[in-house]
């Protein structure tokens, strides 16, 4: 079209006018046989790059401008007719320069569209360095530089590091540290995600994945990363289409196609492996957790990135702490993942509310603000062409200058007095804590004195059995101060008879530890007696119903890892409840329904039992049962009952006694502190009598029941009472109550102007207004 208007530019008005008439036209004689040419040669060019630049803009035959019967003379000159100067650019002059680059972008498309180039982000600096792992990093480029079948597999738990590989690959490509076969590789990270957003009819996806195997195929040098390798055997799939995993199968098994996949042992095991066509054409390398040792080289290694970051400084001991409480504390994760969101936590939350940062941060940007419009003010100034307009431009420039300046001084200022803050052992040990609810901080004076105390404090719950208490106790302070043995909870078996103090002691033991029962697991193992029962505990296996409600104990302690956990007479338990117990005792972990690794090994395991504690007839009174006969008795029947490994686990065996008179005594006075407590609320004092507490205590011991029945005596004698007088408004006006043995022969319910007795007639309740 080009040589037509040139040719018609040699032509006067007249000779075009004429040629019009006619139907023909200079320069176009030969224009027929050109176009002819021209779709011969482009007939010839690739179809595979028409196809993947659908945006590219092409010149088709029907979309060339043609020339009406009836076209003005405007619509046909040239631009120079008239008068003007104007160069019409010929087709390819200004591509020519650029065509390489963009021939190149064209048979990328794809990956450029679907994939991140991780060598060019290496060339650029935004990828951490890798520490360690040169072992499989050097196990992948092997496999790289194998002939057939050159895919590695990168397999491993989640957060072992398995991306980093990829990425340091990417890094050593970079620096040319590779075999010479690889020298000029390229590296590209395909987004799955991406691949499969938006397509909403059947084939689109697989042309998308396709295009991308045909770009890889084009440019020779590209190695591709597949992360999560398990999606491609799903991605994709609909009823009669294909997934990924089928579309690649052909080109790796070509050796056209070259690809780093990385995924998690379950999901290599469960996807991968099932499928032998797939998975005998990759290599499988394991990348296993690394040991503290290369943990705490790799945070020394990428500590800088996270104290820049975080305007902080981690000492060596603090990533020492980081790495040994981690691998500690939290079990559920993997190294280096969970060291690293340690130190990273930590650093968050100590600038989380620096004023030195926000005020610096407030100032840069202000400054980005008025970059911007200094920018605008100089476009403005090169634009306007008023003299009064450029004087008032000039002149707010000259502020914005100003302005600047001064920000600048005020930010160099106010980052010389913002120092890095120092993370101390006790910013991580706090993170540890908020995540598990595991109390890993050093102890404060207040908890010292709380620990060296707990007997005490024990004992204003518990009344009596000074053995188990002591036990307890002790255990509690051996693991808080760090010297308990680390893969082994605390374990005791609590054996006596009904009443006697045992729930109650590990109900005191959750409310000392963490102020509230919150932290106690407790479970009857009356409900567990059938062997089907045990999956409960841990979890319906896949296929049963519940599968996905997980156990009522893994769960609980997945949750609050540092709990108490009574096993409520245990002796009712089915034997394969202590089966599962023998891996807690022993190794503090237990797996759940899921396979999932659950740790108790800061928990504190009590279990509690009857057996052997059954009193004989006859015996009567307190205390009248000897200590070492029933110590011997109970020996026996626990050795009839359970296994030998079972109870060789246990840590230790404490046997509860039976509650003498005057622990009766103590414990009537525990109990009546409840009813004074509400009668204070309100504003009236409580009295009761020492006849009152002994008949009390005769009315509500019993032997063969313990001290249960003297709660059930308070509510009905005492509390029964109150609440019968308050409701009847004789307590109204009342500031005391008083409660005494009543006289003999009095009868129940007999009620005088300010007193009362209660429905057996053995406490008169006497108040004072």
């Amino acid at each position: 079209m080009n040589d037509v208007l040139a040719g018609m530019s040699h032509h006067s008005p007249q000779e075009l006018l004429k040629s019009l008439l006619s139907g023909k036209f200079p320069g176009m004689e030969d224009q027929s046989d050109d176009e002819d040419d021209d779709e011969t040669d482009g007939g010839a060019s690739s179809q595979d790059d028409d196809k993947d630049d659908e945006t590219r803009p092409q010149v088709k035959r029907n979309d060339r401008p043609t020339l009406r019967p009836h076209a003005s003379i405007g619509e046909l000159l040239p631009a120079n007719i008239g008068g003007q100067s104007e160069k019409i650019a010929k087709p390819g002059d200004n591509e020519q320069t650029s065509s390489k680059d963009r021939r190149k972008r064209r048979r990328l498309k794809f990956l450029e569209q679907y994939a991140i180039n991780l060598t060019e982000e290496a060339r650029e600096g935004r990828i951490d360095r890798i520490i360690g792992r040169e072992d499989e990093l050097s196990r992948t480029i092997q496999i790289l530089n194998r002939r057939t079948k050159n895919n590695p597999a990168l397999v491993g738990e989640a957060g072992v590091g398995k991306s980093a590989i990829a990425e340091g690959l990417a890094v050593k490509l970079v620096l040319g540290e590779v075999p010479a076969k690889l020298m000029d590789q390229e590296l590209y990270l395909l987004d799955m995600t991406a691949m499969v957003a938006g397509t909403q009819f059947r084939g689109q996806f697989e042309a998308r994945m396709k295009g991308v195997v045909e770009d890889v195929k084009r440019a020779g040098n590209v190695i591709l990363v597949i992360d999560e390798l398990h999606n491609i055997m799903g991605a994709g799939d609909a009823e009669g289409a294909m997934n990924a995993a089928n579309i690649l199968k052909p080109a790796l098994a070509r050796g056209e196609l070259r690809v780093i996949g990385s995924t998690t042992l379950d999901e290599y095991r469960r996807f991968v492996e099932k499928d032998s066509a797939l998975e005998r054409r990759f290599q499988k390398v394991l990348i296993e957790e690394p040991d503290d040792e290369l943990t705490l080289r790799i945070l020394q290694g990428i500590k800088d990135y996270y104290e820049q970051h975080h305007h902080v400084v981690y000492p060596n001991p603090v990533l020492e702490t980081a790495v040994r409480l981690s691998s500690r504390y939290i079990t559920d994760r993997y190294q280096p993942d969970k060291a690293i969101d340690l130190i990273d936590e930590a650093g968050s939350q100590q600038n989380l509310d620096s004023p030195c940062l926000v005020m610096l941060k407030k100032l840069t940007l202000r400054r980005e603000e008025l970059e911007i419009e200094r920018e605008d003010n100089e476009k403005a100034i090169a634009e306007c062409k008023s003299e009064e307009a450029s004087l008032k431009l000039y002149e707010t420039q000259a502020q914005v200058r100003s302005e600047l300046m001064r920000l600048d001084d005020k930010i160099e200022e106010v980052s010389a007095n913002c120092q890095p803050v120092e993370i101390t052992e006790q910013n991580i040990a706090a993170v540890v804590e908020m995540w598990t609810g595991i109390p890993v901080r050093k102890i404060t004076a207040s908890e010292t004195d709380r620990l060296i105390n707990l007997e005490e404090r024990l004992h204003q719950r518990v009344i009596g059995q000074e053995e188990a208490v002591g036990a307890l106790a002790r255990a509690v302070r051996r693991s808080r101060a760090g010297f308990a043995k680390k893969d082994k909870p605390p374990s005791f078996l609590f054996v006596g008879p009904t009443g006697v103090g045992k729930t109650e002691l590990v109900k005191a033991l959750a409310e000392v530890l963490f102020d509230s029962d919150e932290h106690l697991i407790r479970l009857d193992m009356s409900e567990y007696m059938e062997s089907h029962t045990v999956s409960k505990l841990i979890g319906a296996p896949p296929g049963y119903i519940g599968y996905n409600e997980g156990g009522q104990l893994t769960e609980k302690i997945r949750r609050r890892p540092y709990s108490v956990v009574l096993f409520d007479e245990i002796e009712k338990a089915h034997a394969d409840v202590y089966n599962m117990l023998l891996q807690i005792l022993d190794d503090g972990r237990l797996t759940d329904g899921h396979g999932r690794v659950v740790s108790f090994k800061n928990a504190i395991i009590v279990m509690t039992s009857n057996a052997g504690t059954t009193l004989k007839a006859g015996t009567i009174g307190f205390g009248s049962h000897k200590r070492e006969a029933m110590e011997d008795r109970v020996d026996t029947v626990l050795r009839d009952l359970f296994r030998p490994e079972f109870l060789n686990r246990i840590d230790e065996i404490v046997i509860f006694h039976e509650l003498t008179h005057d622990e009766i005594r103590d414990i009537v006075d525990l109990m009546l502190k409840e009813p004074a407590a509400d009668l204070e609320r309100r504003g009236i004092a409580l009295r009761v009598t020492e006849a009152a507490r002994e008949r009390l205590a005769e009315l509500g011991y019993d032997p063969k029941f313990g001290a249960r029945p003297l709660r059930r005596t308070i509510q009905r004698r005492i509390e029964d009472t109150l609440a019968d007088l308050w409701l009847g408004d004789y307590l109204k006006s009342a500031v005391e109550v008083t409660i005494d043995v009543a006289a003999k022969g009095s009868a129940p319910r007999d009620k005088t102007d300010r007193s009362m007795t209660d429905d057996g007639g053995d406490f008169c309740f006497t108040w004072t207004p």
